[in-house]
């Protein structure tokens, strides 16, 4: 059996909640394919489980974090969870019944595929100046405006996907959601990284408790609470180094990696 310090992996749960509340994508795609690694015996249950939990205390702290700073889209965001909670569920009862080579040969593929759309999609801007015609309109508690016009309901259609998907995978959903709000539902990007997270948050938790439930979350108590420990620091530096941090090189950096792991998963033996 893998040993990991309990040191290590608060550590590792720091980097997980900085990086995934930065980009609003909850840091589950980065973890599980770590968890994998360090984990090769484990059900794929127990993995989600572990990701999932982490997903919740890095989500939740993350939102707490943007709610303070005026950066979630309260409406949109109910809308997408709402829509997402029933996938949500069905995912995690999904994972039940598969095969280790199985799942990760799943999670690789969505890797590569998230990794190339990274890499290569345009940067967005993150507002409009505040003159320009919109249907929403939020303030920052910095000053910062931005006026948009969001598509909810095609929003809320993909996000019955998402919690699936994201569930089953214990990936969280942020890394399908964020870029899918700025590039196809016309959220500017803070708002989509900010609101991402308050669906992740709600999204996460139904799916750690369908876990405690089917009993797949006792195995991993003693990896998810110096995980999501760190997650809960990782989340608020995160969130501060959002709005002074350039995140493009970190995107693209993320995207390498993401495409290198699901490489190595599809092709491990």
């Amino acid at each position: 059996m893998h040993v990991f310090p309990v040191v290590g992996l608060a550590l590792l749960g720091v980097a997980i909640g900085t990086l995934g509340t930065l980009i609003g994508a909850g840091g589950g795609f980065l973890l599980l394919p770590i968890l994998i690694f360090l984990y090769p015996h484990d059900r794929p249950a127990v993995l989600t489980a572990t990701s999932l939990s982490v997903v919740f205390f890095n989500a939740s702290s993350g939102t707490v974090a943007y709610l303070r700073m005026r950066r979630v889209d309260l409406k949109a965001g109910l809308l997408f969870a709402a829509a997402g909670l029933p996938g949500s569920i069905l995912g995690v009862l999904a994972t039940q019944h598969l095969e280790r080579r199985q799942f990760e040969v799943i999670l690789s593929v969505l890797l590569i595929l998230a990794g190339v759309r990274i890499f290569w999609v345009p940067e967005v801007k993150s507002s409009r100046p505040e003159s320009e015609a919109g249907t929403r309109r939020i303030v920052e508690s910095d000053g910062t405006v931005h006026v948009y016009t969001p598509r909810l309901w095609p929003g809320a259609v993909a996000s019955a996907g998402v919690g699936f998907l994201s569930s089953m995978l214990g990936i969280g959903g942020g890394i399908i959601h964020v870029p899918l709000m700025v590039y196809g539902l016309g959220f500017p990007t803070h708002i989509a990284t900010a609101t991402s997270h308050f669906v992740l948050a709600i999204l996460s938790g139904t799916g750690v408790l369908v876990h405690l439930g089917a009993g797949t979350l006792r195995p991993a108590l003693a990896r998810i609470v110096p995980l999501g420990a760190g997650a809960l620091v990782g989340a608020q530096i995160g969130a501060r180094l959002s709005s002074r941090v350039h995140g493009r090189w970190i995107m693209r950096s993320l995207a390498v990696a993401l495409i290198s792991v699901g490489v190595r998963l599809l092709f491990a033996p």
